[in-house]
């Protein structure tokens, strides 16, 4: 077959060959999962002290070990609800400038209404009143 570039033809469009880092078609899945150290990584052992390990912990342990912190936006969002709850309070108990203009509007309507039964009251008397003289 033609050679072209240190391979045979036939493997190069077929993919075979040495694969990239010096390992042949699925070796490394062969022995386990464990990847081969090449050069100076497989001889000498090193201790990164920069190095953080991360270890998992149960949701158990992460709950009691840290007082939850609050991040700014969970924080603002607290002081705002307790706000509206407080101002909420006030309005119902009618403290706030709000709730004193809706009582005052509230009266106001009631006295129309009170105003406006009367009135009809005093027709329905009268319109009786009117087929009893006839």
């Amino acid at each position: 077959e033609e050679r072209r570039g240190g391979r045979r033809r036939g493997e190069e469009e077929r993919g075979g060959g040495r694969r990239r880092g010096g390992e042949v078609g699925g070796e490394e899945r062969r022995r386990g999962g464990e990847k081969k150290r090449g050069g100076v990584e497989g001889m000498i052992e090193i201790e990164n002290p920069n190095r953080i390990v991360q270890k998992s912990k149960k949701v158990t342990q992460i709950e009691m070990d840290e007082p939850k912190t609050l991040s700014r936006r969970e924080r603002e969002e607290l002081e705002k609800q307790k706000a509206k709850e407080r101002y909420m309070k006030m309005h119902l108990a009618g403290k706030t400038d709000q709730a004193k203009a809706d009582l005052a509007r509230l009266a106001i309507v009631r006295k129309q209404r009170e105003d406006a039964a009367k009135k009809k009251e005093e027709e329905k008397k009268r319109a009786a009143a009117g087929k009893a003289a006839k």
